[in-house]
């Protein structure tokens, strides 16, 4: 999706930013995260965020030692994905139905105390500066072990995909959606965000698909590794 203000650098993206703490939910770069916002904390969230910089910063709750999310929600992931909106519509009862267009990662450095009913927090981008570079990586990514493990997941799972779209699409684009896409847990997704490159995502996310396959053959339904 066409984004209206690119950003070249950590540098072009505040430090302060609206936290919006969602269990489960990945956001990657050049990537579209669709949201339905109701909670009216959340709508004042998006309220401010037109009213400024469009940026919502994506993060998942904090996990205790089981590697469950915590309860109550009150710690939060040190790494979370920032997005702009580039499509929002009204609902007409209240609630905003918009998409989140992935920008960068950063690293949560603290929250802040704010006045505002929506969490906020100080972050910094500069760990993440090749999340500006869009196709970084990509070279690196071992293709054809990916779409093999793919392949063997949709046929154990009898599903079908859009292997024309899947052939087109760069190396990145394919990585971060099918990472977007996958079924896996709230510990998987955050490991799949804060894979270090491109190649280390798509390593990741063939190891958790063999291993949701293997436990699947011995009888375990549960893909999640949790």
């Amino acid at each position: 999706m066409a984004i209206n203000k690119p950003y070249g650098g950590p540098e072009e993206l505040p430090r302060i930013i609206p936290l919006f703490p969602l269990e489960g939910a990945l956001l990657l770069p050049r990537c579209q995260l669709p949201l339905n916002i109701f909670e009216p904390r959340y709508v004042a969230m998006v309220d401010a965020a037109l009213a400024g910089s469009r940026l919502i910063g994506m993060i998942q709750p904090a996990f205790d030692p089981t590697g469950r999310p915590m309860a109550g929600g009150a710690a939060l992931a040190s790494i979370g994905c920032v997005g702009r909106i580039t499509e929002i519509a009204e609902s007409g009862d209240g609630r905003y139905i918009l998409n989140l267009s992935g920008i960068a990662r950063f690293r949560l450095l603290a929250e802040i105390e704010a006045d505002t009913p929506f969490r906020q927090g100080e972050v910094d981008f500069a760990t993440f500066a090749d999340d500006f570079k869009p196709g970084a990586g990509g070279d690196a990514v071992d293709r054809g072990a990916l779409l093999r493990t793919l392949a063997e997941y949709l046929d154990a799972n009898q599903l079908e995909a859009d292997w024309e779209s899947i052939k087109d699409a760069p190396n990145e684009a394919l990585v971060n959606a099918l990472a977007m896409m996958s079924p896996f847990g709230p510990r998987e997704k955050q490991a799949l965000l804060e894979a270090a490159t491109l190649a280390n995502r798509a390593e990741m996310l063939i190891a958790v698909t063999q291993m949701a396959m293997a436990r699947t053959a011995g009888g375990d339904g549960d893909n999640s590794l949790q």
